[in-house]
């Protein structure tokens, strides 16, 4: 299945959540056994020989596209979540919204030196929670060998808040 044929189950959604906004829907992608199965290798697809030993989910629908891919990469998936959200040791990253500020955080023992992680989410907009995620790989002392993406909102230039040299997105906006 082709970019193309992807670009097919994404549906957009004008002034949701807000007016103004077009929001870019994954669930009928997600709802299609195809189409989901050719998503998660177009995702995993550049990062199959990079010894990728684990790959981080964001909260919440990186989890859903995180999976597949780190089965994919034969890999576990270690998930970032929203503050609070985690029951062991944590580390924590604090970074900037439009407005205000929000915190993500790992469980501690999660990655480490000498790990090489791939950073997933569904959507690369903007990057902040992103390019946290990414410094919070780096805090653990593991190194991030990419950021892996179903959909980019090239616009908004995320992938350069990221602060790492590989980027991949398979659909861009």
């Amino acid at each position: 299945m082709s970019e193309l044929d992807l670009k097919q189950y994404i549906r957009d959604i004008p002034d949701f959540p807000k007016q103004g906004i077009l929001f870019r829907d994954v669930t009928p992608l997600l709802e299609n056994a195809a189409a989901l199965r050719a998503a998660v290798d177009a995702v995993a697809e550049p990062f199959r020989d990079e010894g990728v030993n684990h790959v981080v989910g964001i909260e919440s629908r990186g989890f859903i596209v995180g999976a597949p891919v780190a089965l994919a990469l034969g890999t576990g998936l270690v998930i970032v979540r929203k503050q609070g959200k985690l029951p062991h040791e944590i580390v924590r990253e604090e970074y900037e919204l439009e407005y205000g500020s929000d915190v993500i955080e790992m469980h501690a023992d999660s990655v480490g030196p000498g790990d090489r992680v791939l950073v997933v989410d569904d959507l690369l907009a903007t990057g902040g929670t992103a390019a946290a995620a990414v410094r919070l790989v780096e805090k653990a002392g593991a190194d991030v060998v990419g950021g892996a993406f179903l959909i980019e909102l090239a616009a908004l230039g995320g992938r350069k808040a990221l602060g790492i040299d590989r980027v991949h997105s398979v659909l861009i906006y």
